[in-house]
């Protein structure tokens, strides 16, 4: 093998290298993928949908309301919507959220999801928790019936991208 044909080994090397490693930072501490399971997020999120979720964003920012995000608890992660932050008051009543006595509007829920909303609350939020739901309201289990209110650090990352199946790739909001 000619000195040039070595040279140009180790620099091809040395970029799968790099590549590798800059992958492997990018995945570990920036983003990663969640599959849904279930039908709890729907019609937003649909079971077996892959995601991309930013793991870095909360060490910079906080959980908005409306965020989706990624739930990790010893057992299995959920994925579902911030409704309450912490101090928050969070009621329903005739199929209608209000959060701190303000009607919300819920562009992301159809008919169907609004209409199996049920009547809960009113609680407040605890300080350094959230109240999150899922976006099929009938069958979601959540802060209102299994989940309880989700500590801050319980919350792993913001979900950004539909990445799989191809056809369905776009935003999550």
């Amino acid at each position: 093998m000619s000195e040039q044909s070595k040279n140009e080994w180790l620099e091809w090397l040395k970029a799968i290298a790099i590549a590798v490693t800059l992958a492997f930072i990018l995945r570990t501490f920036f983003f990663a993928t969640s599959i849904v399971e279930g039908a709890s997020m729907d019609p937003t999120l649909e079971n077996g949908e892959r995601v991309m979720f930013n793991k870095i964003i909360y060490y910079i920012d906080e959980p908005e309301r409306d965020d989706i995000v990624i739930i990790e608890r010893p057992v299995k992660s959920y994925v579902k919507r911030i409704i309450g932050q912490p101090g928050d008051t969070v009621e329903i009543r005739e199929h209608t959220l209000y959060v701190n006595g303000e009607k919300q509007e819920q562009e992301y829920l159809n008919d169907s999801a609004v209409e199996s909303t049920r009547d809960y609350g009113p609680v407040q939020v605890p300080e350094g928790k959230y109240f999150v739901m899922g976006d099929n309201r009938a069958i979601s289990k959540d802060s209102r019936n299994g989940l309880g209110f989700i500590k801050e650090e319980e919350i792993i990352g913001r979900t950004e991208l539909v990445i799989y199946p191809f056809g369905e790739w776009g935003l999550t909001k």
